[in-house]
């Protein structure tokens, strides 16, 4: 299911590809190998995201009372310490916002999958700041996803 998210991110939404036919998408992954509720499911994840980035972005919501946080058992079993800490991290190298963390901490709990390892989550942030624009956070993340000696995260 993952493999998906990130097939489309790569794919279809961060080179810009004209994504306003989503049957032709549909039909494009599904001869790509991927079944249909699959795709489903990572067209209404990207959709969500989009909406979710929207309303912070329209509200210019308050973050000053979001910086504490307190993770619910179910997510701290999903996301687990390392990528709680990973998150933490960004927050506090102002990489992330704590508005911003609350999308990737809802995208990372939609995932149909039992827990979303240290990569998966990696990703997820990824995509996000991709989808705010914001191309140097993006770059930092993905240099942390694919070159993980360089700047080990503590």
């Amino acid at each position: 299911m993952f493999d998906l998210l990130v097939y489309v991110f790569e794919n279809y939404l961060s080179s810009h590809h004209n994504v306003s036919d989503l049957s032709k998408m549909t039909t494009e992954l599904e001869e790509a190998g991927f079944e249909y509720k699959e795709i489903e499911f990572a067209i209404d994840w990207f959709a969500t995201l989009k909406v979710l980035s929207e309303k912070i972005n329209d509200k210019k919501i308050n973050q000053s009372g979001l910086k504490s946080r307190i993770y619910s058992k179910r997510e701290y079993e999903k996301i687990n310490n390392e990528g709680i800490g990973f998150l933490i991290f960004l927050e506090k190298a102002t990489i992330l916002s704590p508005a911003e963390r609350e999308i990737i901490i809802d995208r990372a709990m939609a995932v149909d999958q039992t827990d979303v390892n240290l990569d998966e989550l990696k990703w997820i942030v990824m995509m996000t700041l991709w989808h705010f624009g914001r191309e140097n956070e993006y770059l930092f993340v993905e240099d942390a996803l694919f070159n993980p000696k360089n700047g080990a995260v503590h």
